[in-house]
């Protein structure tokens, strides 16, 4: 395996500036799914390679369950420096599957705690909660339930008519695009990977850009929009899970980028993802693209070989 092993740990720096450039120069709908697939396969590579290490690091320790041959000196030489690799990739391994369990735990446990909020209330695509707390997000359905907009009465209060239709549109355009799922991703990649958190700000970013330029295609007035998101932004309470999408979403620093944007022009979908490396996005996809790919090819190369290597150490006897 040799030093590849290592690769798809630190490849996840080749997407930062992909992150950087996509929320600027690439259309927010475009933008969510690329980063959304980089930052996927780029955690599950370092994760795999954890893996690996964990295997040569626990086959070390004493009375492990591990067959014996697994402990074998051509293993260990097959990872550099395996005695320190090892025993970090362990307990390093260990904070990853515990930090992904925790985001799942708490993105179900809330979901449950706002259905159950909802569960006197009419099953209608809207609800309103009369809490005098201002706030809105998008709840995605499931177990026969549809998609409900959750707002409250202390939010439509603070709004107009036209502000009000377009945080709706805002909301339904977060449930047709499945946002939650691409949010919920990289929160989790982010976990695998301290190195994948700009891609998590970045998705949160486009998402939420995304279903501005979808409710501005609705509501047919992209100042209205911009209004309403904010006015919502300025009052609202946060979303109780990062993995809720919601108007105001973003914190204080993202809104006014989303406003100035909603000001200005509709942006250009290009007909092509991969732009030409002449660009500094084209130049930044293909980089991010190249990282994925030898992440990929490292993860997948040091798996077979670890395979092939504690196969035969397993079968020889001692």
């Amino acid at each position: 395996m040799g030093v590849f092993v290592f690769l798809p740990l630190l490849l996840p720096l080749s997407a930062w500036p992909v992150a950087r450039l996509a929320e600027h120069r690439l259309h927010p709908r475009t933008a969510t799914r690329l980063l959304t697939g980089f930052a996927v396969v780029l955690a599950l590579c370092s994760t795999l390679c954890l893996a690996l290490l964990m295997v040569v690091g626990t086959a070390q320790l004493p009375g492990n369950p591990l067959p014996d041959g697994w402990s074998d000196p051509e293993v260990r030489a097959a990872v550099p420096y395996d005695v320190i690799a090892g025993s970090i990739a362990i307990p390093a391994l260990g904070a990853v599957v515990l930090g992904a369990l925790h985001a799942l735990v708490r993105h179900l446990r809330v979901r449950r705690r706002v259905e159950r909020a909802l569960a006197g209330l009419p099953g209608r695509p809207v609800a309103v909660l009369p809490d005098p707390v201002p706030y809105a997000y998008a709840l995605p359905g499931r177990r026969g339930t549809g998609d409900r907009v959750v707002v409250s009465a202390g939010l439509l209060a603070a709004l107009g008519s036209a502000e009000r239709r377009a945080l709706f549109a805002h909301e339904r355009a977060h449930l047709a695009g499945r946002h939650h799922r691409h949010l919920l991703a990289v929160q989790l990649a982010a976990r695998a990977n301290p190195f994948l958190r700009p891609l998590r700000t970045a998705v949160t970013f486009t998402a939420e850009r995304w279903a501005d330029e979808t409710a501005a295609g609705v509501v047919g007035d992209r100042r209205t929009v911009a209004r309403a998101i904010g006015r919502a932004a300025l009052i609202s309470a946060p979303a109780p899970v990062a993995t809720l999408p919601q108007a105001g979403g973003g914190g204080a620093g993202p809104v006014p980028r989303r406003v100035a944007a909603l000001l200005g022009p509709e942006p250009a979908e290009p007909g092509l993802v991969w732009l030409p490396l002449s660009t500094s996005a084209g130049l930044a996809i293909w980089g991010a693209a190249a990282g994925a790919t030898v992440s990929a090819l490292s993860s997948a190369n040091s798996a077979v070989t670890l395979f092939l290597l504690l196969r035969a150490a397993a079968a020889t006897p001692l």
